[in-house]
């Protein structure tokens, strides 16, 4: 992709995604996802009503009468953004590949940050770490995660979601707002999620397509495998071959949700043809 190209495409994707970001979610993201605490701002003279824990009886003294002291909210936090670039993500039978629609999930997040004055890290993954940008506030920074999202080329098509939260969680010292996005074609994620969620507030966005679910009947196809380039022959219309695809796909996806719901984590899921506007507002509000 040329120069011209990719910053016609991230220009696209910042209208969409800012637009979304202003009307819809900053409010929504700034009620739910509140500061790490209270910190002192000032002190004003007692009002009737206020809470007689907050006199400062140092004031007090000073001028005679009662003062409060006055609290704000911390609101700084740090968001980071866990994305999934392996091969499996190239999948897409509808409008859009499911790495278009995470790519838009994750811009529409990060200016939803951006608006509230956070910082925004990302890390790029598929079994080892592709890419990492430290957590930084402001638009160019917001661009700039877009275009990765857009034009970065993996080394790997593997997936190993265990080895990203184990990253994540070595370089983000303090609590941090995590979104794991993937279509969670994988396992031996659950002990290591259970750790990360105990200090950070994760959330899982789960992209996939419909076609994905199950195997059509087309008799004799030869299929390649995205995650290790294998072709092989697949009978399509034997119902052993269909039921088994079914069931290994359906674990995978038990299996997300059990791991996240379980570690006191957040789960959302999002088909390509679905509005994700309206699933991201919906956990938005239940949360808030």
């Amino acid at each position: 992709m040329d120069t011209k190209e990719l910053l016609k495409k991230v220009r696209k994707i910042e209208i969409k995604t800012r637009r979304l970001s202003d009307h819809i979610f900053g409010g929504e993201y700034h009620s739910t996802f509140k500061g790490r605490g209270m910190t002192f701002s000032e002190v004003r003279q007692y009002q009737f009503g206020d809470d007689v824990r907050n006199i400062d009886w140092n004031v007090t003294a000073r001028y005679n009468e009662p003062y409060v002291k006055v609290f704000e909210e911390e609101r700084e936090l740090t968001m980071m953004l866990i994305v999934d670039i392996s091969g499996s993500e190239l999948f897409g039978t509808e409008e859009q590949f499911k790495n278009e629609v995470v790519t838009e999930i994750a811009a529409t997040l990060a200016f939803s940050a951006t608006q509230n004055n956070d910082k925004i890290g990302l890390i790029l993954f598929t079994d080892k770490i592709e890419l990492y940008i430290p957590p930084k506030k402001g638009r160019s920074h917001v661009l700039r995660i877009i275009r990765e999202l857009i034009e970065f080329q993996p080394e790997s098509k593997k997936t190993n979601i265990a080895e990203a939260l184990k990253f994540m969680q070595n370089v983000m010292k303090k609590k941090a707002i995590v979104f794991v996005l993937s279509d969670f074609i994988a396992d031996d994620y659950h002990q290591t999620m259970k750790i990360v969620a105990k200090k950070h507030d994760v959330t899982g966005i789960r992209v996939y397509d419909k076609h994905e679910e199950a195997v059509p009947n087309l008799g004799m196809v030869e299929m390649e495998d995205e995650e290790t380039g294998e072709l092989m022959l697949v009978n399509t219309s034997s119902k052993t071959v269909r039921r088994n695809y079914s069931k290994f796909y359906h674990d995978k996806v038990n299996y997300y949700k059990e791991s996240f719901t379980k570690s006191g984590a957040g789960a959302i899921d999002c088909r390509v043809d679905e509005s994700y506007v309206k699933k991201l507002l919906g956990y938005f509000k239940r949360r808030g």
